[in-house]
């Protein structure tokens, strides 16, 4: 969305460039105003680069949480699975009565 504005101004600024150059008739010196252009342009350029390493530096980042979405979907199946196992293996409580019946019976 960013670049598209920046298209946008830029192209804007070019139109007004050539408005002026074409017309002529300004109330400043055609240094002045091609001062202000340039500074203008260099400002579109320096933004332009600007938005381009933010545009690297997000991707980095948006690979980064996949990543890290990855890896926290894997913990999060294998906790599960360690939980269900543990709920599986606890031992049922059993009083000590109902063993020495149990020891009875088997011999």
């Amino acid at each position: 969305e960013l670049e598209n504005q920046l298209a946008i101004k830029s192209k804007t600024l070019d139109e007004i460039k050539q408005s002026l150059a074409l017309t002529g008739s300004t109330g400043q010196t055609p240094g002045a105003l091609s001062l202000g252009t340039a500074e203008l342009c260099e400002m579109v350029d320096s933004i332009l680069s600007q938005v381009a390493q933010l545009k690297t530096s997000m991707q980095s980042v948006l690979e980064q949480w996949r990543v890290y979405d990855e890896a926290y979907a894997e913990v999060s199946l294998t906790t599960t699975r360690y939980l269900y196992c543990i709920d599986q293996c606890k031992r049922s409580v059993v009083s000590l009565e109902t063993l020495e019946n149990q020891v009875k019976t088997l011999q």
